[in-house]
């Protein structure tokens, strides 16, 4: 009998089985069942884009013309959009042909720009808990992950300073992401100029996700980076179409920045990818170009379903932190239910309540006590959710 494959792959051998499968398999189970399942788990946006964009993306795709290979880069038009947009949005200004390209998504071209600068055994410092590709696009390209602290708080850079001086070989690139996945942590201006500073003085190189640029809750916008002068010299910064237009499914991202890094990218995604079917870059054009009211609907939106969230479940008995930030609430698991660590609390939280959460030992060890609750429905089921949680609680 000829053997078996071998399947100990080197790359797969290092990545976990993804958490949230297990989560996901239960939920089409018990939905398959015929059960009703308020689903919080995954950050899934559930509106759509503005109407002028599907209609640029209709027009374009009428067009014969439009179903060849486009440019991996991005067409001229949408890196000139996202120019524009970082002009008028944090008064930086960007070379859209050197500083700007467009990925498919931001998970994509993180994980390709991990390709492109790492060789193996390289440290790279990620926070814990955070978004899995932060840690993992790098795991894949070879590297070893160094962890640090996800608040931006003076023991961020306490032990960012440990790192440096103590971690062999020496770590070469720093990801960070505010406002944070999962934690919904912000960061404001003097933390980038004070990473800045840090970040040339030790030659690193700094990966800012931005994701959630528009979605903050308090007066003060969500700052970038790149507005601290200098930044150029080593940051680099990807942004998304996904949860500031509810694009997620478009797949549309950017990494702007540092040039020698977004040129780095390029050649990665030159051997990979013919870049986006070129009418949906034309409709993001759009999106970018034309009216913005959807930006202040989002924020809105999810702010009056954080505030749901927060006094509803508040009311069923389990105390949710505000979040300032973000699509999510990162909530510590109530105290009588400590002992089931964040997978175990998850499933219960689904066969007994009816509600889908991630737990938060999928972003790292250290989100272990919380699960990721995401606003991705509408406030009448948020409520329901409540109710499940109240009765969950009561039994």
């Amino acid at each position: 009998m000829a053997a078996a494959m071998d399947t100990d792959f080197y790359r797969i051998r290092r990545l976990p089985p993804y958490v949230f499968a297990e989560v996901n398999a239960m939920k089409a189970a018990a939905r398959a069942r015929g059960e009703d399942i308020v689903d919080l788990g995954m950050g899934n946006p559930d509106g759509a884009p503005p109407p002028h964009v599907t209609d640029k993306l209709a027009e374009v795709a009428a067009k014969p013309t439009a179903h060849r290979y486009s440019a991996s880069r991005g067409i001229p038009g949408l890196r000139k959009a996202q120019a524009a947009y970082y002009q008028r949005r944090f008064g930086v200004t960007l070379d859209h042909d050197k500083e700007v390209i467009v990925t498919l998504g931001s998970k994509e071209g993180l994980a390709n720009l991990a390709q492109a600068i790492t060789a193996p055994g390289d440290v790279v410092l990620a926070p814990n808990p955070s978004y899995p590709i932060h840690s993992f696009g790098f795991i894949i390209a070879g590297a070893a992950i160094r962890s640090i602290p996800a608040a931006p708080g003076d023991d961020f850079f306490e032990r960012l300073r440990l790192a440096m001086r103590y971690t062999v070989p020496r770590p070469k690139v720093l990801v960070i992401g505010y406002p944070s996945n999962p934690t919904a942590y912000v960061a404001d201006l003097p933390f980038y100029q004070r990473l800045v500073a840090f970040a040339r003085e030790h030659e690193l190189i700094v990966i800012s996700d931005l994701a959630y640029a528009e979605i903050y809750f308090g007066d003060e916008p969500t700052p970038s980076i790149l507005q601290v002068e200098g930044a150029k010299d080593v940051a680099v910064e990807f942004t998304s179409m996904s949860k500031t237009y509810s694009m997620a499914g478009w797949r549309i991202g950017f990494a702007v920045g540092n040039a020698r890094l977004i040129e780095a990218l390029a050649r990665v995604k030159s051997y990979l990818d013919y870049g986006a079917f070129t009418p949906v870059q034309a409709a993001a054009c759009a999106a970018l170009n034309g009216p913005q009211d959807i930006i202040a609907f989002n924020r809105d939106l999810y702010r009056k379903r954080r505030d749901v969230l927060v006094e509803s479940f508040g009311r069923a008995g389990w105390n949710i932190p505000v979040p300032q930030a973000s699509m999510f609430a990162w909530a510590p698991i109530p105290e009588r239910f400590h002992n089931f660590g964040s997978m175990e609390f998850a499933k219960r939280l689904l066969t007994e309540a009816h509600v889908a959460v991630a737990p938060g030992v999928g972003f790292g060890e250290e989100g272990e006590g919380h699960v990721r609750i995401a606003l991705v429905e509408n406030e009448q089921r948020l409520r329901q959710a409540a109710r499940g949680v109240k009765k969950m609680f009561a039994g």
